[in-house]
């Protein structure tokens, strides 16, 4: 079975109308409609995931449910305001592609992952031990949130909008600095952490989103290398703790921080620094040479 990559491809439609109409400052109006957007999705998506986390039962179920609602409602959120704002239907959010990008995703997220403490146990980097079944309720919701919700706010939103402005490269660096200094406040987060998941996620997320015009294959990689990450090794996943876990897996002492990631977790490190770049300049060139990156009206398609 192979996947047909010309059945993949879709432009990446930036927004050309409403709003976003060509004349004076567009530049100026899309970084507007950037800024707004992205508060605007976490303002609605985020409140929803702690109020229904705050009225469903304490059970692992319910508060998975309270994630895909969120997230539901995240990019529900993001169709109506682009329809009103843009005057279009969100072609990165159809419906038409999501099961299959998604599950691609899914697939090439868990692998890179687990390519990489496949690295690290090879080179005695890490202690991974197996602890026995665990839920993974907390782990998927988790995955859930940060997948869906983040791809939203970084890649439809920002680099996005951002391209619309300044073109493809500037987005690209914009918006993998944003998302590797986001984490600059996590648990345990140093600089050099940040700058491993600028170089190593923002870059390559954002890749995903322009090879396929769509944002399916960025959460699902995105989720899956959070859960594959917590729950399945269960290492700290940037710097915080995902739950339960079927698996330990903790640094070995002795040996430096940007080999291991430290307490940050294996995002800090130089195995995943390798494995997401490589991921990230492969599927980059593969968006340059089919032409994802050339300016061009986006093609209308129902969703």
């Amino acid at each position: 079975m192979t996947i047909d990559m010309k059945a993949w491809v879709h432009p990446v439609d930036l927004g050309e109308r409403r709003f976003l109409h060509p004349g004076p400052l567009r530049w100026l109006r899309a970084v507007g409609w950037a800024v707004a957007l992205f508060f605007l999705v976490v303002l609605v998506s985020l409140p929803t995931i702690q109020v229904l986390g705050d009225f469903l039962p304490n059970t692992g179920p319910a508060q998975l449910a309270a994630n895909v609602v969120g997230a539901v409602v995240g990019l529900g959120f993001y169709a109506l305001a682009v329809w009103l704002a843009e005057g279009r239907r969100p072609s990165e959010i159809a419906l038409r592609p999501l099961l299959p990008q998604l599950l691609v995703g899914l697939l090439i997220g868990a692998l890179m992952f687990a390519a990489v403490m496949a690295i690290m146990a090879v080179f005695g980097l890490y202690e991974i031990r197996a602890l026995g079944v665990a839920p993974a309720w907390a782990a998927a919701g988790g995955a859930i949130q940060s997948g869906v919700v983040e791809e939203i706010m970084l890649r439809a939103v920002l680099l996005r909008l951002i391209w619309r402005a300044f073109g493809p490269w500037i987005a690209f660096a914009a918006s993998a600095a944003l998302f590797g200094f986001g984490h600059i406040t996590n648990p345990n987060a140093t600089v050099f952490a940040a700058i491993c998941i600028a170089l190593e996620a923002g870059i390559m997320l954002a890749a995903f989103y322009a090879l396929t015009g769509r944002i399916w294959v960025s959460i699902g990689v995105h989720a899956a290398w959070n859960f594959t990450q917590g729950y399945l090794f269960g290492a700290a996943v940037s710097g915080g703790d995902f739950g339960p876990a079927i698996a330990s897996s903790t640094a070995r002492p002795g040996f430096p921080e940007w080999l291991t990631g430290g307490a940050f977790g294996p995002e800090a490190s130089l195995p995943a620094l390798v494995v997401c770049m490589a991921v990230g300049v492969l599927a980059t060139w593969m968006a340059w040479r089919a032409g994802q990156f050339a300016t061009r009206p986006a093609r209308v398609e129902k969703t």
